[in-house]
């Protein structure tokens, strides 16, 4: 396993997939999802220069951002479901938070946070049971629902794709979060900007450039 080769590679097909679509390679930010790995191969990742990294649980979280705190420089993402009661443990550690999916949910963020924490909503926009999220029919009310939240800015929106659709199916998936970005940053509404679209893995990640992700999350390909 050759990290630095392996981003190498990542960067450089995400740089293509952004000119191919009409934008610049520093349009798409590509975060390392470190769940698979230890401490130690996270850090020799960091030390290749990856300013991005995610982890899906909280107690992995905070033993890795400890892990690294060496590495200011580091963003750290949470992208997996929060529970909770566990928003009072992590919250205030995370710099972007991608899986918002209830106005309980913010309402703790709100409780617990000593600073507006950079969140994004979770949209099931397949309409997969087993996927935690809004539907793309109660997001604008969700949306709405949180303006006297001062400490929950909403800076984008996040999906994932069935693990089992074709590419056709994954890229209009896709383009309908898109769509959605658009319409809730077009509300004009200061506490939910959405700017951001955090969509596409290792596996469908070209797909989610195309569409317009401004966010990849990518995982085995950074560890193969």
């Amino acid at each position: 396993m050759d990290v630095a080769e392996n981003r190498k590679e990542i960067f450089a097909e995400v740089a293509k997939m952004a000119e191919a679509s009409g934008r610049k390679p520093a349009d798409v930010r590509v975060i390392a999802v470190t769940k698979s790995v230890d401490e130690k191969t996270t850090r020799e990742l960091a030390e290749t220069g990856q300013k991005d990294m995610a982890e899906n649980r909280v107690d992995k979280f905070l033993a890795k951002k400890a892990a690294l705190k060496d590495f200011p420089e580091i963003t750290w993402h949470l992208i997996g479901t929060l529970q909770r009661r566990k928003v009072k443990e992590v919250i205030n550690e995370v710099d972007y938070f991608h899986a918002l999916d209830s106005l309980r949910l913010a309402s703790e963020i709100q409780k617990r946070a000593d600073h507006a924490i950079r969140c994004l909503i979770e949209v099931n926009v397949s309409g997969e049971e087993s996927k935690h999220g809004v539907s793309p029919a109660e997001l604008v009310e969700l949306v709405q629902s949180m303006k006297e939240l001062d400490k929950v800015q909403i800076v984008g929106l996040m999906t994932m794709a069935p693990l089992e659709a074709e590419a056709p199916e994954i890229l209009h998936l896709f383009q309908e979060l898109k769509k959605l970005q658009e319409k809730v940053h077009d509300l004009g509404l200061s506490y939910a900007p959405c700017t951001e679209l955090s969509m596409g893995m290792s596996n469908d990640y070209p797909l989610a450039v195309e569409a317009g992700a401004t966010m990849i999350r990518v995982g085995r390909r950074f560890f193969k």
